[in-house]
């Protein structure tokens, strides 16, 4: 059964309290598996990894949620992709666990790249899962992306003033994550159960300020690929053919550039969602029990 979110904190950005979820009780025994979610949802993105028997028997699954998301917060007003890459490491830290391979969806694909440029000692394998590693540049609009600064910044202008206490994030806000993210894919379940979640995590001014932080660090984040050299470990980059954000040529790019990793291999999905995790799980799954055997 899987375990319930939990806070743990650490020192990061004026002391944090970090939300995380283990799949079952931790097993040192196994190794570890870091799961960083997508834009603006929680842990709870990676309920059909949870429920993956098989994968639960090959790994600890740890899911942790990145700055602005769930239940984590800091002590400072801003942070940063890297601050949440940060916040990965310290988490490991003080759960007492050396190392761990590291999977994450759209932005969690970047955030799980940074922790392995931070410390390529303790990431034995990343697998990004419908991401990029550009900013939202022009070159990743010519091979298909999406226009991200069109999508984030209405809600960042919207979002720049004070609200009330009762305040909660709109509704066409998550409708248009989710169609982003999942397509046709989504559900008149999924739909009542991520606007529970949203306005659970975004509500008053304080989640009115996490939520414009998010949207801003989505649009103007940095490109990751001049850095991209100082990865070492084993990357398998999955990537679907209906990804509505990034393109698949986008993807073949960005794993071209993996120059010094152990081994970086792009499998494609046909058929799949930008929340692959989520989408696809059918996929993802055997392709990551695949991945941490070979490489544990």
């Amino acid at each position: 059964m899987t375990e319930k979110t939990r806070t743990i904190d650490i020192p990061h950005l004026g002391g944090s309290r970090v939300g995380y979820r283990f799949g079952k009780p931790y097993d040192p025994s196994l190794p570890t598996l870091i799961m960083n979610n997508s834009f603006t949802t929680s842990v709870e993105l990676f309920r059909p990894q949870f429920a993956d028997s098989e994968l639960m028997s090959v790994a600890n699954l740890l899911a942790i949620e990145p700055y602005g998301h769930g239940e984590t917060w800091p002590s400072y007003r801003q942070f940063t992709y890297w601050d949440s890459a940060i916040a990965n490491l310290q988490v490991l830290d003080a759960l007492g666990i050396a190392d761990a391979f590291a999977l994450g969806t759209s932005q969690g694909g970047w955030i799980v790249t940074q922790t392995a440029m931070l410390a390529p000692d303790r990431i034995r394998g990343i697998i990004p899962l419908g991401t990029s590693m550009d900013n939202e540049s022009q070159h990743s609009r010519d091979l298909g992306c999406w226009n991200g600064t069109e999508f984030c910044t209405p809600a960042i202008d919207a979002l720049a003033g004070p609200v009330p206490d009762d305040w909660t994030v709109p509704n066409g806000f998550v409708h248009g994550v989710l169609e982003s993210g999942l397509g046709d894919t989504v559900t008149p379940e999924d739909r009542a159960f991520w606007l529970e979640v949203y306005r659970r995590n975004y509500r008053g001014d304080a989640g009115r300020e996490r939520l414009r932080t998010c949207a801003i660090n989505l649009r103007d984040r940095d490109s990751l690929k001049a850095r991209i050299g100082s990865v070492t470990c084993p990357v398998l980059w999955i990537h679907g053919t209906d990804d509505s954000v990034y393109s698949v040529a986008n993807a073949e790019n960005g794993i071209a550039l993996f120059t010094q990793s152990a081994d970086a291999q792009l499998k494609i999905v046909e058929g799949g969602q930008h929340f692959l995790s989520a989408s696809h799980p059918q996929q993802v799954n055997p392709a990551a029990v695949a991945f941490i055997n070979r490489w544990r």
